[in-house]
């Protein structure tokens, strides 16, 4: 059970108001305000959405979609640090009441998030530098990387102010398991998620 949402000033948006344009004009596009800042993705592409898939398996297998918690894509995290801030993290394992949890626009307070992940794209910078201190600022409380360009998955853990105290790279033929706290037991297969991330073109 999550504990209450935090309040937040209201009145008017002017950058959710231009992201939201933004997403009507690019349907597709993922659009996120970090830092004040409109950030635009592109589309991912088919070896992203396999490795996505691919990584819910072991959440389900464990268990963690069912009366708990639940294990979703693209749902919006409302971030603390700005007042129209938030992120969309590729896949999260969030409290199974995350809806009593609405912010606005579609996103949730970080106080029913257990994880976050993200599968690089072209914007790797992004998932790497920009939203490790927002995830952190916000307190979630684990933040997994699929790096496809360096090859590497990272697992970030205990947020403290704007970065992790524990930050580890795991390297393919690793297995890595995941911290108790989501609720149960996930090991990942480093070497398994890189391949199905990598593109299969001819």
């Amino acid at each position: 059970m999550s504990a209450a949402a935090v309040e937040r000033p209201s009145g008017d948006r002017p950058l959710i108001a231009e992201a939201n344009r933004i997403m009507e004009r690019f349907p597709g596009y993922r659009v996120e305000i970090i830092g004040g800042q409109i950030l635009v993705s592109p589309p991912p592409d088919g070896a992203h959405a396999r490795a996505l898939t691919d990584l819910m398996v072991p959440f389900l297998t464990a268990g963690l979609h069912g009366p708990e918690s639940q294990v979703l894509q693209g749902i919006g995290l409302w971030l603390p640090a700005g007042v129209e801030d938030y992120a969309i993290p590729d896949l999260v394992v969030v409290d199974a009441d995350f809806e009593e949890h609405f912010v606005e626009n579609n996103c949730y307070d970080p106080v029913c998030f257990r994880l976050v992940l993200e599968v690089t794209s072209s914007n790797y910078r992004t998932d790497l530098r920009t939203k490790v201190a927002a995830y952190a600022e916000a307190k979630v409380p684990v933040y997994v990387i699929v790096d496809r360009k360096h090859q590497r998955l990272h697992v970030l853990t205990d947020p403290a102010g704007d970065k992790y105290e524990n930050h580890r790279p795991h390297a393919p033929g690793e297995m890595v398991a995941l911290p108790d706290s989501l609720g149960a037991k996930v090991t990942l297969d480093v070497a398994e998620i890189l391949e199905a991330g990598h593109p299969r073109r001819p």
